[in-house]
């Protein structure tokens, strides 16, 4: 066999490692050591106790690793796939149990990783493409070799589309934000002229005057955030709710306009 290195890699490093993180024998050792040493109060041993995060630096490029052997080695030695599999699957569920269960995240990126792990994953399957190509060269296929040309020409096309399809949904402000934050400032300045301070935005500080420097001053995202503000709100459930509603005080019942056309 060609990967009997890489198949005694994957299950030393990858199922070894992912049993050992189900048992976290070496938190669990520190964790006595800190509370026969160290622990004194409380707030102590809620620190021993700690479970930390888990390392996006170092769990996540072993994953990709593993994905790009087997990509690479399904052309090379189909063999070491169940390898990866039985990885992959084992990793999933360990893993999954362990961010949402044991693990105190310190952050949630909202999938920024994804746009590098996705370039990633497009590259290691244009390595294997060409590797595929390179060894079908060598067997006596060489009719065949033209026709499989198009496939990293399409990997490519397929990653510029998502790039161009997707990428800005992670650099860019979501719909709803955008929203919220127009409606906070309308709510905290209801006079306030935007097209006016748009026209002097972009102005050096030297060409402005300290007058229009504090006539459009805006408030900043961290005082919203830090302030409570109540925005007020229209309700409409009423136009959909045949039956009264038990937290209003009329007496009447509502009854949607559709409903009257009808009869």
């Amino acid at each position: 066999m060609k990967a009997t290195f890489f198949i005694t890699y994957v299950m030393v490093d990858g199922w070894t490692g992912t049993a050992g993180e189900i048992l976290r024998l070496k938190p669990l050792i520190f964790f006595h050591l800190k509370n026969f040493f160290l622990v004194k109060t409380e707030k102590d041993r809620e620190e021993a106790m700690n479970p930390g995060s888990i390392c996006f630096d170092s769990s996540e490029p072993r994953i990709q690793l593993y994905f790009l052997l087997g990509l690479v080695y399904a052309a090379v030695t189909p063999f070491l796939l169940p390898f990866i599999l039985v990885f992959f699957g084992f990793a999933y569920v360990v893993y999954r149990h362990q961010i949402i269960n044991v693990y105190n995240q310190r952050y949630e990126s909202g999938a920024q990783f994804w746009p590098s792990v996705h370039g990633r994953i497009i590259t290691a399957l244009i390595i294997s493409q060409l590797l595929l190509l390179g060894l079908l060269s060598t067997k006596d296929f060489e009719e065949s070799t033209p026709a499989l040309i198009v496939l990293p020409v399409l990997t490519f096309w397929f990653y510029k589309y998502c790039k161009h399809r997707y990428e800005p949904a992670f650099v860019r402000n979501p719909l709803q934000e955008a929203m919220r934050k127009d409606t906070l400032e309308r709510a905290r300045e209801p006079n306030f002229d935007l097209k006016a301070y748009l026209a002097n935005a972009y102005l050096h500080p030297v060409f402005k005057g300290d007058d229009e420097d504090d006539k459009y001053s805006v408030v900043d995202d961290e005082a919203w955030m830090e302030e409570e503000v109540i925005v007020p709100t229209k309700r409409h459930s009423r136009r959909t709710t045949p039956a009264q509603s038990k937290h209003d005080g009329s007496d009447s019942l509502s009854v949607p306009e559709t409903v009257h056309e009808q009869r």
